[in-house]
């Protein structure tokens, strides 16, 4: 048993919380709690920390390494206030632009410098119950791999591609070239999110939280798109406006499928 925080292991997963470089140079990201862990695809689990409790309680992990630490240097390794008594150093998964409109009718999303790490786990998790085939983000766009990230995509992490491109333009010429047809949520969108086809392979551009797309990136759209509001709030938040269109996108898809079934 790991009973000392100065030990090289807990420091590493210290590190990985707090330090996206330390995430990057050793291609690991941490997960906690259990259902972080019981997820995880076992080919991707590097090393795992439980406390006694947590064995007492759940009994021992299964399908990778894995280590009895104290309760003091549970809390000194996680990134959470109160830990679940388990952690996991996992593997970063390798995907490619191709992986992420992989499919009969790609569903992607693009996003241009996202910065809220709840933000982006939000869009995963809602993109993946919204069928999504997966994610573009520029190098400007929150680490995917930040905990608050892992913890707010609630396993979405593990089955949703992803991938950061240095430019967007390219990817969304890609994209157009396989007859992605692409969305801008803009407030000067001409028509209702809802009236346009989404049936077809589409993609939906979300701009960063303060600033919405830059104007470069915004012209990569076929088409500009508005959600209109009541009130006084003139827009709404950026994992909210991507979960808006993307499950209008979803909802069209199910007529269609349900039309041709008729």
């Amino acid at each position: 048993m790991i009973t000392s925080t100065s030990n090289s292991q807990v420091k590493q997963a210290a590190a990985l919380a707090k330090k996206a470089r330390e995430r990057r140079q050793t291609g690991l990201f941490l997960a906690e709690g259990r259902k972080m862990y019981e997820e995880a695809p076992k080919s991707w689990l590097e090393k795992v920390y439980v406390t006694e409790e947590y064995v007492k309680d759940h009994g021992e992990p299964e399908g990778a390494a894995w280590e009895l630490v104290s309760g003091e240097v549970m809390k000194a390794m996680a990134d959470t206030q109160t830990p679940q008594g388990i952690l996991a150093l996992v593997r970063q998964p390798k995907w490619s632009v191709s992986d992420v409109w992989n499919g009969e009718n790609p569903h992607i999303i693009m996003l241009e410098t996202l910065q809220d790490p709840g933000n982006l786990g939000t869009i995963l998790r809602a993109g993946e119950g919204a069928g999504i085939t997966g994610v573009i983000m520029n190098r400007e766009t929150a680490d995917i791999f930040n905990p608050k990230v892992i913890r707010s995509t609630m396993g979405s992490i593990y089955r949703v591609p992803f991938v950061y491109v240095d430019d967007l333009g390219e990817a969304a010429e890609m994209a157009k070239a396989r007859k992605i047809r692409l969305f801008a949520a803009h407030l000067k969108g001409k028509n209702s999110y809802d009236r346009e086809d989404y049936r077809g392979g589409c993609g939906f551009l979300i701009g960063n939280e303060a600033r919405g797309l830059t104007d470069e990136t915004a012209a990569l759209a076929d088409c500009w798109v508005k959600i209109p509001m009541l009130g006084k709030v003139e827009s709404l938040n950026a994992a909210v406006a991507a979960s808006v269109l993307m499950f209008e996108a979803a909802r069209q898809r199910r007529e269609g499928e349900r039309s041709r079934s008729e």
